[in-house]
């Protein structure tokens, strides 16, 4: 597959979760319990209805915003805090900063999620706030420890030492300049971050500590409905495979883009 064809299907495949996250709450219907559980398709409901008798057309049109918006949240806030770091340390003098930073980022890095979500539950702080918070400081060591391995040599070339010498601003010559070098990598990575950010997400509600149970969101409606798979497989599978087409679409997205600006 080239980098044109990987991007149209790949466009094709983000595009449609992300518009159905975007324009579904404005055409869905009623997400209320007002039918009877676990109907069958119908005119009426075309994809049935849920185990607390809710429509699932309208649960999975409404389900997406919450999705896309804690997960890209999530996702900023770590690169955001991150990527700074890494570039930060890189351009250091004194090597103890650096060290110093990558051991106690080795602390959090141990620190299994489902451990962390589970401490965050049995302390009663539920809601989205402190469960982005929680995924996006997970994810700050292992995006600290990829900018850095890949400012290292761009941080050390011959260019850098000429603009420090020249008066360049510090953070304009670290962060910027080194900034631009590993752009591509931290692309990469935030492609392949997102399916890790999703996972935990999704684990956070499975056990009830993000978002409330009755919450339309794609996650939640799998975790209330898995057990009526056999049932009413819609109200799992479509939900599944938007979640699975996000996550699929960005990373070739990302990763044709990239190969196609190597290939130029």
């Amino acid at each position: 597959m080239n980098s044109r064809s990987g991007v149209a299907l790949g466009s094709v495949l983000l595009g449609g979760p992300l518009l159905v996250a975007l324009i579904g709450p404005l055409v869905a219907g009623s997400t209320r319990s007002s039918y009877p559980p676990l109907l069958p398709p119908s005119a009426q409901h075309p994809l049935g209805t849920d185990v607390l008798g809710r429509d699932v057309l309208a649960l999975v049109l409404t389900g997406g915003t919450s999705v896309v918006v804690l997960a890209v949240a999530a996702l900023v806030l770590s690169y955001s805090v991150g990527v700074l770091l890494a570039l930060a340390v890189v351009g250091q003098r004194r090597r103890w900063v650096d060290e110093g930073l990558l051991r106690l980022l080795d602390v959090v890095l141990a620190l299994p999620g489902l451990l962390v979500l589970l401490v965050l539950a049995a302390a009663d702080r539920n809601g989205p706030v402190p469960l982005v918070l929680a995924v996006a400081v997970l994810q700050v060591p292992p995006v600290v420890r990829l900018t850095r391995s890949a400012a290292l040599e761009p941080a050390c070339r011959t260019v850098v030492e000429a603009m420090l010498q020249q008066g360049e601003p510090w953070w304009r010559v670290h962060i910027v300049h080194t900034g631009r070098s590993v752009l591509g990598p931290v692309l990469v990575d935030a492609g392949h971050r997102l399916n890790v950010v999703l996972g935990l997400l999704a684990s956070a509600n499975f056990l009830g500590i993000g978002l409330a149970p009755d919450t339309s969101d794609w996650a939640v409606h799998i975790e209330r409905n898995r057990e009526a798979l056999f049932l009413q497989p819609a109200a799992v599978l479509v939900p599944c495979a938007l979640l699975a087409s996000l996550c699929v679409g960005i990373n070739l997205v990302v990763d044709s883009a990239l190969a196609g600006r190597e290939v130029k």
